[in-house]
Protein backbone atom coordinates (compact mmCIF):
# COMPACT_ATOMS: atom_id res chain seq x y z
CA UNK A 1 0.00 0.00 0.00
CA UNK A 2 1.98 2.97 -1.35
CA UNK A 3 -0.57 5.59 -2.01
CA UNK A 4 -1.63 8.32 0.62
CA UNK A 5 -5.43 8.08 1.79
CA UNK A 6 -6.37 11.22 2.87
CA UNK A 7 -9.91 9.42 3.11
CA UNK A 8 -9.25 8.48 5.90
CA UNK A 9 -9.63 12.02 7.79
CA UNK A 10 -12.49 12.62 6.24
CA UNK A 11 -15.24 10.07 6.70
CA UNK A 12 -15.76 10.69 9.91
CA UNK A 13 -17.34 14.09 10.87
CA UNK A 14 -15.84 14.11 14.39
CA UNK A 15 -12.29 13.74 12.90
CA UNK A 16 -13.38 16.27 10.00
CA UNK A 17 -13.38 18.56 12.93
CA UNK A 18 -10.51 17.37 14.73
CA UNK A 19 -7.91 17.76 12.09
CA UNK A 20 -9.88 21.14 10.91
CA UNK A 21 -6.85 24.13 10.30
CA UNK A 22 -9.08 26.54 9.72
CA UNK A 23 -12.01 28.36 12.13
CA UNK A 24 -13.94 31.12 12.48
CA UNK A 25 -15.90 32.63 15.90
CA UNK A 26 -17.10 36.22 16.56
CA UNK A 27 -13.99 37.63 17.69
CA UNK A 28 -12.73 37.01 14.12
CA UNK A 29 -15.33 39.63 12.65
CA UNK A 30 -16.61 43.55 12.92
CA UNK A 31 -20.06 44.71 11.46
CA UNK A 32 -20.01 47.29 9.93
CA UNK A 33 -22.94 49.85 10.16
CA UNK A 34 -24.58 53.10 8.87
CA UNK A 35 -25.64 56.41 11.17
CA UNK A 36 -27.81 58.84 9.64
CA UNK A 37 -27.73 62.37 11.06
CA UNK A 38 -31.97 62.60 11.41
CA UNK A 39 -34.49 63.82 13.82
CA UNK A 40 -36.67 60.94 13.33
CA UNK A 41 -35.62 58.77 15.79
CA UNK A 42 -37.79 55.85 14.21
CA UNK A 43 -35.66 56.00 10.96
CA UNK A 44 -34.73 52.57 9.45
CA UNK A 45 -34.03 52.14 6.03
CA UNK A 46 -33.09 49.14 4.08
CA UNK A 47 -30.11 49.48 1.32
CA UNK A 48 -32.05 48.83 -1.60
CA UNK A 49 -28.59 47.08 -3.22
CA UNK A 50 -27.44 45.32 0.08
CA UNK A 51 -30.53 43.25 1.18
CA UNK A 52 -30.71 43.13 4.94
CA UNK A 53 -27.90 46.07 5.41
CA UNK A 54 -30.09 49.38 6.76
CA UNK A 55 -29.55 53.11 7.37
CA UNK A 56 -30.23 53.57 10.83
CA UNK A 57 -31.14 56.56 12.78
CA UNK A 58 -29.10 56.64 16.16
CA UNK A 59 -31.53 55.64 18.05
CA UNK A 60 -32.57 52.73 15.77
CA UNK A 61 -28.27 52.31 15.89
CA UNK A 62 -28.12 51.50 19.65
CA UNK A 63 -31.12 49.27 19.16
CA UNK A 64 -30.03 47.00 16.49
CA UNK A 65 -26.06 46.84 17.87
CA UNK A 66 -27.79 45.56 21.53
CA UNK A 67 -29.50 42.35 19.48
CA UNK A 68 -26.06 41.52 17.92
CA UNK A 69 -24.20 42.16 21.28
CA UNK A 70 -26.31 39.91 22.58
CA UNK A 71 -25.52 37.35 20.01
CA UNK A 72 -21.95 38.18 20.34
CA UNK A 73 -20.88 41.06 18.54
CA UNK A 74 -17.50 41.61 19.71
CA UNK A 75 -16.38 44.50 17.69
CA UNK A 76 -18.22 46.78 14.80
CA UNK A 77 -17.00 49.52 12.66
CA UNK A 78 -18.96 52.85 12.14
CA UNK A 79 -19.78 55.07 9.09
CA UNK A 80 -21.97 58.53 9.37
CA UNK A 81 -23.92 60.06 7.07
CA UNK A 82 -24.44 63.93 7.72
CA UNK A 83 -27.51 65.68 7.44
CA UNK A 84 -25.37 68.56 5.86
CA UNK A 85 -22.31 68.32 3.39
CA UNK A 86 -19.82 70.77 2.77
CA UNK A 87 -16.80 71.19 0.21
CA UNK A 88 -13.87 70.56 3.26
CA UNK A 89 -16.32 67.72 5.27
CA UNK A 90 -16.87 69.74 8.28
CA UNK A 91 -19.42 67.00 9.48
CA UNK A 92 -16.16 64.82 9.62
CA UNK A 93 -14.47 66.65 12.50
CA UNK A 94 -17.61 68.22 14.10
CA UNK A 95 -17.76 67.44 17.97
CA UNK A 96 -21.24 66.53 17.36
CA UNK A 97 -21.17 64.38 14.31
CA UNK A 98 -23.31 61.71 14.06
CA UNK A 99 -20.51 59.14 13.97
CA UNK A 100 -18.95 61.45 17.20
CA UNK A 101 -22.59 60.90 18.77
CA UNK A 102 -23.26 57.69 17.80
CA UNK A 103 -19.51 56.09 19.10
CA UNK A 104 -20.23 58.07 22.79
CA UNK A 105 -24.00 56.11 22.91
CA UNK A 106 -22.82 52.70 21.94
CA UNK A 107 -19.65 52.77 24.52
CA UNK A 108 -22.62 54.60 27.08
CA UNK A 109 -24.51 51.17 26.53
CA UNK A 110 -22.39 48.67 25.41
CA UNK A 111 -19.04 49.61 27.28
CA UNK A 112 -17.43 45.93 26.59
CA UNK A 113 -17.88 46.20 22.42
CA UNK A 114 -15.25 47.47 20.41
CA UNK A 115 -15.71 50.41 18.50
CA UNK A 116 -13.93 50.94 15.50
CA UNK A 117 -14.48 54.58 13.10
CA UNK A 118 -14.10 54.53 9.59
CA UNK A 119 -11.63 58.15 8.99
CA UNK A 120 -12.40 59.28 5.71
CA UNK A 121 -14.58 62.47 4.43
CA UNK A 122 -16.42 61.48 1.33
CA UNK A 123 -19.74 60.83 3.11
CA UNK A 124 -19.52 64.17 4.46
CA UNK A 125 -18.05 66.25 1.53
CA UNK A 126 -20.32 67.79 -0.98
CA UNK A 127 -18.30 66.65 -4.01
CA UNK A 128 -18.07 62.73 -2.76
CA UNK A 129 -14.27 62.78 -2.44
CA UNK A 130 -11.55 61.52 0.34
CA UNK A 131 -10.40 65.18 0.76
CA UNK A 132 -10.02 68.97 -0.66
CA UNK A 133 -10.08 69.63 -3.89
CA UNK A 134 -8.04 71.50 -5.94
CA UNK A 135 -8.88 72.13 -9.37
CA UNK A 136 -9.83 68.84 -10.35
CA UNK A 137 -7.43 67.02 -8.26
CA UNK A 138 -8.18 65.95 -4.26
CA UNK A 139 -5.05 67.70 -3.11
CA UNK A 140 -3.08 65.04 -0.39
CA UNK A 141 -1.12 67.53 1.69
CA UNK A 142 -3.90 69.68 2.87
CA UNK A 143 -6.70 66.77 3.40
CA UNK A 144 -3.88 65.88 6.31
CA UNK A 145 -5.03 67.79 9.06
CA UNK A 146 -8.45 67.56 8.25
CA UNK A 147 -8.02 63.58 8.80
CA UNK A 148 -6.21 63.61 11.69
CA UNK A 149 -8.95 66.44 13.39
CA UNK A 150 -11.29 63.61 12.31
CA UNK A 151 -9.80 61.15 14.18
CA UNK A 152 -9.08 62.93 17.16
CA UNK A 153 -12.82 64.02 17.61
CA UNK A 154 -13.51 60.10 17.45
CA UNK A 155 -10.80 59.79 19.96
CA UNK A 156 -12.81 62.15 22.02
CA UNK A 157 -15.92 60.71 21.77
CA UNK A 158 -14.59 57.50 23.31
CA UNK A 159 -13.51 55.18 20.08
CA UNK A 160 -11.48 51.97 20.90
CA UNK A 161 -9.59 52.37 17.10
CA UNK A 162 -9.34 54.74 14.20
CA UNK A 163 -9.83 52.99 10.55
CA UNK A 164 -8.42 55.34 8.10
CA UNK A 165 -9.31 54.58 5.01
CA UNK A 166 -8.86 58.04 2.60
CA UNK A 167 -5.36 56.40 0.91
CA UNK A 168 -3.58 59.54 1.32
CA UNK A 169 0.02 59.75 1.53
CA UNK A 170 1.05 60.11 4.76
CA UNK A 171 -2.30 60.53 6.52
CA UNK A 172 -1.40 57.50 9.23
CA UNK A 173 1.59 59.82 10.19
CA UNK A 174 -0.59 63.01 10.83
CA UNK A 175 -3.09 61.23 12.46
CA UNK A 176 -0.54 59.30 14.80
CA UNK A 177 1.06 62.42 15.80
CA UNK A 178 -1.97 64.41 16.23
CA UNK A 179 -3.65 61.83 18.95
CA UNK A 180 -0.24 61.63 20.86
CA UNK A 181 0.05 65.31 21.12
CA UNK A 182 -3.62 65.08 22.35
CA UNK A 183 -3.12 62.20 25.16
CA UNK A 184 -4.78 59.45 22.77
CA UNK A 185 -1.10 57.45 22.63
CA UNK A 186 -2.49 54.48 23.38
CA UNK A 187 -5.01 54.66 20.77
CA UNK A 188 -4.71 51.91 17.56
CA UNK A 189 -4.91 52.61 13.99
CA UNK A 190 -6.38 50.37 11.80
CA UNK A 191 -5.19 51.55 8.26
CA UNK A 192 -6.92 50.61 4.88
CA UNK A 193 -2.83 49.94 3.85
CA UNK A 194 -3.57 48.06 1.05
CA UNK A 195 -7.01 49.81 -0.95
CA UNK A 196 -7.71 49.05 -4.20
CA UNK A 197 -9.63 51.11 -6.77
CA UNK A 198 -12.04 48.06 -6.91
CA UNK A 199 -15.57 48.21 -8.86
CA UNK A 200 -16.83 45.68 -5.95
CA UNK A 201 -17.74 49.33 -3.99
CA UNK A 202 -20.97 49.82 -5.96
CA UNK A 203 -23.29 49.01 -3.06
CA UNK A 204 -21.41 51.29 -0.49
CA UNK A 205 -21.76 54.23 -2.47
CA UNK A 206 -25.44 53.66 -2.47
CA UNK A 207 -25.39 53.31 1.84
CA UNK A 208 -23.14 55.61 2.66
CA UNK A 209 -24.34 58.30 0.02
CA UNK A 210 -20.54 59.26 -1.20
CA UNK A 211 -20.62 58.72 -4.73
CA UNK A 212 -17.81 61.27 -6.31
CA UNK A 213 -19.19 63.69 -8.14
CA UNK A 214 -17.18 64.03 -10.84
CA UNK A 215 -14.21 61.87 -11.91
CA UNK A 216 -13.13 58.85 -9.92
CA UNK A 217 -10.54 58.07 -6.96
CA UNK A 218 -7.66 56.20 -9.14
CA UNK A 219 -5.49 58.83 -8.39
CA UNK A 220 -5.16 57.30 -4.61
CA UNK A 221 -6.70 54.00 -4.28
CA UNK A 222 -4.27 51.36 -5.80
CA UNK A 223 -4.12 49.87 -9.24
CA UNK A 224 -6.47 46.07 -8.45
CA UNK A 225 -3.46 45.14 -11.53
CA UNK A 226 -0.80 45.94 -8.78
CA UNK A 227 0.91 43.54 -5.83
CA UNK A 228 4.38 44.76 -4.62
CA UNK A 229 3.19 48.12 -4.77
CA UNK A 230 0.92 46.81 -1.79
CA UNK A 231 3.97 45.39 0.08
CA UNK A 232 5.43 49.19 0.11
CA UNK A 233 1.65 51.01 1.65
CA UNK A 234 2.06 48.44 4.04
CA UNK A 235 5.43 48.88 5.11
CA UNK A 236 5.17 52.82 4.76
CA UNK A 237 2.13 52.44 6.85
CA UNK A 238 3.74 50.52 9.53
CA UNK A 239 6.89 53.10 9.66
CA UNK A 240 4.42 55.86 9.95
CA UNK A 241 2.37 54.27 13.41
CA UNK A 242 -0.37 51.52 12.03
CA UNK A 243 -0.90 49.30 14.63
CA UNK A 244 -3.07 46.87 12.26
CA UNK A 245 -3.08 46.49 8.19
CA UNK A 246 -5.77 46.38 6.20
CA UNK A 247 -6.49 44.68 3.00
CA UNK A 248 -9.93 46.07 1.04
CA UNK A 249 -11.72 44.09 -0.68
CA UNK A 250 -10.87 40.77 0.48
CA UNK A 251 -12.20 37.61 -2.03
CA UNK A 252 -10.48 39.16 -5.01
CA UNK A 253 -7.30 40.06 -3.08
CA UNK A 254 -6.71 36.75 -1.00
CA UNK A 255 -3.19 36.67 -2.62
CA UNK A 256 -2.52 40.13 -1.28
CA UNK A 257 -3.59 39.51 2.44
CA UNK A 258 -1.23 36.13 2.16
CA UNK A 259 1.38 38.53 1.32
CA UNK A 260 1.20 40.55 3.96
CA UNK A 261 0.76 37.81 6.36
CA UNK A 262 4.12 36.43 5.35
CA UNK A 263 6.17 39.96 5.12
CA UNK A 264 4.83 41.85 8.30
CA UNK A 265 4.04 40.51 11.89
CA UNK A 266 1.26 42.78 12.72
CA UNK A 267 -2.12 41.66 12.51
CA UNK A 268 -3.45 41.80 9.13
CA UNK A 269 -7.45 42.69 8.59
CA UNK A 270 -9.19 42.05 5.47
CA UNK A 271 -12.95 44.09 4.58
CA UNK A 272 -15.37 41.64 2.47
CA UNK A 273 -16.86 44.42 0.55
CA UNK A 274 -20.31 45.55 -0.59
CA UNK A 275 -19.93 43.91 -3.76
CA UNK A 276 -19.28 40.79 -2.39
CA UNK A 277 -21.91 40.88 -0.01
CA UNK A 278 -24.16 41.78 -2.40
CA UNK A 279 -23.38 39.24 -5.07
CA UNK A 280 -23.97 36.32 -2.41
CA UNK A 281 -26.98 37.81 -1.13
CA UNK A 282 -28.68 38.09 -4.49
CA UNK A 283 -27.64 34.54 -5.75
CA UNK A 284 -28.84 32.84 -3.03
CA UNK A 285 -31.98 34.60 -2.71
CA UNK A 286 -32.45 33.72 -6.72
CA UNK A 287 -31.67 30.20 -4.97
CA UNK A 288 -28.67 29.93 -7.20
CA UNK A 289 -26.64 28.94 -4.39
CA UNK A 290 -26.49 28.03 -1.15
CA UNK A 291 -26.30 31.10 0.81
CA UNK A 292 -25.41 30.38 4.34
CA UNK A 293 -22.92 27.61 2.49
CA UNK A 294 -21.16 30.33 0.27
CA UNK A 295 -21.05 32.89 2.92
CA UNK A 296 -19.21 30.65 5.27
CA UNK A 297 -16.44 29.27 3.04
CA UNK A 298 -16.02 32.88 1.50
CA UNK A 299 -15.38 33.89 5.18
CA UNK A 300 -13.54 30.94 5.95
CA UNK A 301 -10.80 31.58 2.90
CA UNK A 302 -10.19 35.06 3.99
CA UNK A 303 -9.05 34.01 7.43
CA UNK A 304 -6.88 30.50 5.71
CA UNK A 305 -5.13 33.48 3.58
CA UNK A 306 -4.04 35.19 6.42
CA UNK A 307 -6.50 37.57 7.84
CA UNK A 308 -6.84 37.80 11.41
CA UNK A 309 -9.94 40.47 11.17
CA UNK A 310 -12.98 40.17 9.29
CA UNK A 311 -14.55 43.17 8.40
CA UNK A 312 -18.09 41.42 6.76
CA UNK A 313 -21.63 42.77 6.34
CA UNK A 314 -22.46 38.94 6.93
CA UNK A 315 -21.33 39.32 10.63
CA UNK A 316 -24.62 39.21 11.79
CA UNK A 317 -26.00 36.09 9.86
CA UNK A 318 -23.01 34.33 10.90
CA UNK A 319 -24.13 35.45 14.51
CA UNK A 320 -27.43 35.14 13.83
CA UNK A 321 -29.13 38.24 14.96
CA UNK A 322 -32.56 38.72 13.34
Amino acid sequence: MDFFRGRRLRMNPGVRSLVRETSLSPADLVQPYFVVETDDASFEKEIGSMPGQYQFSLHKLVARVGRAVDKGLAACLLFGIPREKDPVGSQAYAELGIVQRAVAALKKTYPALVVITDVCLCEYTSHGHCGVIEGACVANDPTLDLLARTALSHARAGADMVAPSDMMDGRILAIRETLDENGFSSLPIMSYAVKYASAFYGPFREAAESPPSFGDRKSHQMDPANAREGLREAAADLDEGADILMVKPAGPYLDIIRDLRENFDTPVAAYQVSGEYSMIKAAGRLGWIDEKAVMLESLIGIKRAGADIIISYFTEDFLGVE
